[in-house]
């Protein structure tokens, strides 16, 4: 019982250090999308843009994470792997999704993003980022 309880602990803590490196990894990913630093931005100056943006990378990372794990195997080793794989997958995806959006409409959204007003692109890219999430949990279950 005891082993049972240290090897669940362990399997937690690999997966708690996953996800916080892929949340660290999703939030680099957002300010190199937008000018500025993102911590200022949101903190400091309380940006609802760059905020929103950032909230669907956490969640879309946190879909994409819970679902491969609850989806690996009794093997460690292999769901770890499999989480990371998945985790990466979805940071580039969303970031591709933000590329594109950014391309096929007008102006930078990286700077419709610093604005201080709320714009109505961040939706679509913060939607964009579930989805995909969704998506990707939907393949992995």
């Amino acid at each position: 019982m005891l082993h049972e309880l240290l090897a669940g602990l362990f399997a937690a803590v690999a997966y708690g250090v996953i996800g916080v490196a892929m949340m660290a990894l999703g939030y680099v990913l957002v300010d190199l999308a937008t000018p500025g630093r993102l911590r200022d931005l949101i903190w400091v100056q309380r940006n609802p843009n760059a905020a929103l943006l950032l909230v669907s990378g956490l969640l879309g990372v946190g879909i994409i994470l819970t679902t491969a794990i609850m989806a690996s195997s009794n093997d460690l080793l292999v769901g770890l792997v499999g989480t990371v794989v998945y985790g990466l997958l979805g940071l580039i995806l969303m970031s591709l999704s933000f590329l594109l959006i950014d391309a096929i409409t007008p102006g930078k959204l990286g700077d419709e993003l610093a604005s201080p007003d709320m714009h109505p692109a961040t939706w679509v890219s913060a939607s964009a980022h579930l989805v995909i999430a969704v998506l990707m949990a939907a393949s992995i279950y």
